[in-house]
């Protein structure tokens, strides 16, 4: 099995509960940040790379979608779930 289908059983698992407490919270805070986004960014990094390369032979809209739009929204995306994962994961480690 991959480790991808073990993290994804254990954040079901995490999910199954009665009560969320705030160390199940930072539990599953902590694997997406330290675990799943790692994963995620390698993908986002392939994708970019091939639409970056497919740029180069597109025109107009299409050159602009894949040369600027996609990789920035991605990798935007990426960052701002990251910065924010983190974030909390600091914020609650000091309380």
């Amino acid at each position: 099995m991959s480790e991808w289908t073990d993290i994804r059983d254990k954040i079901v698992d995490a999910l199954d509960l009665d009560e969320v407490t705030e160390q199940v919270k930072q539990d599953l805070t902590r694997k997406l940040v330290y675990k799943v986004l790692p994963e995620v960014k390698v993908c986002v990094d392939k994708f970019v790379s091939k639409i970056r390369e497919q740029a180069a032979n597109e025109n107009g809209w299409c050159r602009v979608r894949d040369g600027i739009v996609l990789p920035l929204v991605l990798n935007c995306t990426v960052w701002a779930v990251e910065t924010i994962l983190t974030k909390t994961i600091t914020e609650t480690a000091q309380e």
